[in-house]
């Protein structure tokens, strides 16, 4: 069962609110997100791009320029180093458009993701030194690459590294860690610690993006022509699930500006495609329909697909890739539901007891998928969750994790690196591959150093505003849309009532999974519920809770004893002209 809490953090609503010209509500929910300087909440309420970070406080963001420039100048051979995931693909793209307008000789290369896992490696710097490549630089990758790098430099390679992962270390017995970067002629992460860059959550292609605005400002090229990169960083952005506040807000704001205006011919024909042509897209359309097209070419294919299509000015070639990609990303969510059944079936058989980590070994699913599904089983479990499975290698295991809030994934897997052959990630994610001989050392290890308690693996639900539902009015719905686009970072309100009486309930939809109850306020307003959820589920806790009898009269339309309290987002629905307001339940108890 979840726990609920309100959340209390302090401010002065009056002040915030006279200052932005908004009301306190809305300044309440600002500050729920975290934000506390006026300058950010300023750029949050009225984004725009002249609020956008001077990229020149990157740190060695001038001397990778430099380096570029040069290279440029003297018509030297450049080669993009990327990954084969959406952002990935974004900050090819960035990098690439950016580097081609400034007259730069540039090609690209991505990682095959089966064959070659994850980043930049030596492969790569081979065949970069026998193409005579003069200079490689890496985009989304590349900060934990260090024997990759140290080999580019031992080859008389230059090279550029931009991320936005976490900067590997090393700790001593007393905890202290020291930070190692690659040998790298510049190292662009705004995650260094020595880096003063006022804003750390850019993706890979925030990171690209700001090296290209500085790459324009140097050739003398009006910095307003890098905004045309916009939809690319905005695409990697959502799909990446980086928080979206500060800078990030204000790129996929503009973005999907681009986005639903767009002349690039790919990008056009994989909206078509996906049945997205004609609509509003958003970041749903990116993070669960565009994106995941995207990134099921690096899952099951080549990852170049994705960009040749986004670059190419052939309508037709577009079309094929558009269709291709789309095909894929079927195929790609039949083996999820088959790889996810498999895990479910392990844990439900009760081979991980209480164990507060979950690492499990499934070798028969895709490596390109597992990712997706330690995300799934996290999010049924709320458990920290490890998938591996069989790598080409025969004894060496590789897979993705995806964490809870309470648990820091990157660091306490950093604390087991020695049973590892590779890792890298962030907090709430990782990749890591290793000998299958170390795999019940693995597990064990991370669950005797986790400091998770009962409560922390208790699923959290945290509310906005206790707003009882005769609050709810058009103008309020109205009013949340200026703090679109939600994402992480960034969620849409949660608002809660409690003790409400129910008129009635209605299972509706062409599959019967829509739940409609007739809510009844305390001023005794009727206003609509609809829960998209587990509908069994509820009618199971009810019955529990109030009885079969009254849960029969709840659907027959009897006044019943049933009264629940609902966590929820106000909306407005209209049909065949007509404006009603209903909220869509969240959670209930």
């Amino acid at each position: 069962m979840e726990r609920w809490y309100l959340k209390n953090l302090k401010a002065d609503l009056g002040n915030i609110s006279n200052s932005l010209g908004i009301s306190k509500l809305l300044a309440k929910l600002i500050v729920n997100r975290g934000i506390k300087d006026l300058k950010l909440m300023d750029s949050f309420v009225y984004p725009s791009l002249e609020k956008l970070h001077n990229p020149r406080l990157m740190k060695d963001i001038e001397l990778g320029v430099d380096l570029m420039k040069k290279s440029i100048i003297n018509g030297e051979r450049i080669r993009i180093s990327g990954d084969y995931d959406q952002d990935g693909n974004s900050a090819i793209l960035t990098l690439y458009n950016g580097i081609k307008r400034c007259g730069g000789n540039v090609d690209y290369v991505i990682p095959h993701r089966v064959k070659d896992g994850y980043g930049i490696n030596e492969r790569i710097i081979k065949e970069a030194k026998e193409d005579g490549i003069n200079l490689i630089i890496t985009c989304d990758n590349g900060i934990s690459a260090l024997d990759a790098i140290k080999l580019a430099k031992d080859l008389g390679l230059k090279i550029i590294v931009t991320d936005h992962h976490d900067v590997s270390f090393a700790e001593d017995q007393e905890g202290n860690k020291e930070y190692i970067l690659p040998e790298a002629d510049a190292v662009i992460n705004p995650k260094r610690p020595d880096c003063n860059y006022p804003f750390k959550e850019l993706c890979g292609a925030g990171v690209a993006f700001k090296f290209v605005q500085v790459l324009y400002e140097e050739f003398g090229i009006d910095v307003k022509e890098s905004y045309e990169l916009l939809e690319f960083v905005a695409m990697g952005t959502v799909c990446d699930v980086v928080d979206l506040i500060d800078e990030n807000r204000i790129i996929v704001n503009e973005g999907l500006k681009r986005i639903n205006n767009t002349e690039n011919i790919g990008l056009k024909a994989l909206i078509n495609a996906t049945g997205l042509e004609g609509k509003q897209i958003n970041t749903y359309s990116l993070g669960f329909i565009l994106g995941p097209c995207v990134n099921a070419s690096g899952r099951l294919d080549s990852a170049e697909i994705a960009v040749e299509m986004f670059l190419t000015k052939d309508p037709e070639l577009a079309k094929e890739y558009a269709e291709e990609l789309y095909e894929l990303n079927e195929e790609r969510k039949r083996m999820t539901e088959k790889g996810f059944k498999r895990v479910i079936d392990q844990i439900e058989l009760g081979e991980f007891g209480d164990e507060k980590v979950l690492v499990i070994y499934e070798p028969e699913t895709h490596e390109s998928i597992v990712g997706i599904i330690a995300g799934r089983v996290k999010d049924r479990y709320y458990r920290p969750t490890i998938l591996l499975t069989q790598s080409k290698d025969e004894n060496t295991i590789k897979g993705s994790g995806r964490s809870i809030e309470e648990y820091n994934m990157f660091e306490e897997i950093s604390k087991c690196k020695d049973l590892l052959i590779a890792f890298g990630g962030h907090p709430m994610a990782a990749g890591v591959s290793l000998d299958i001989a170390n795999l019940e050392t693995f597990r064990e290890r991370l669950n005797g150093q986790a400091s998770l308690s009962g409560e922390d693996l208790l699923p959290k639900i945290y509310i906005d505003v206790y707003l009882p539902l005769d609050y709810i009015s058009f103008n309020l719905v109205e009013e949340l849309k200026t703090l679109e686009p939600f994402g992480k970072g960034n969620p849409k309100p949660l608002f809660a009532d409690k003790n409400l009486s129910t008129k009635r309930a209605f299972i509706l939809g062409k599959n019967q999974n829509v739940l409609k109850l007739l809510l009844v306020t305390k001023n005794g307003r009727t206003i609509d519920g609809l829960y998209f959820g587990d509908i069994e589920e509820f009618n199971r806790r009810l019955a529990e809770k109030f009885g079969v009898d009254e849960l029969e009269k709840l659907y027959k339309g009897i006044d019943s004893k049933i009264r629940i309290d609902i966590i929820y987002t106000p909306n407005i629905n209209e049909y065949m002209g007509n404006r009603n307001l209903q909220v869509i339940i969240q959670n209930y108890r």
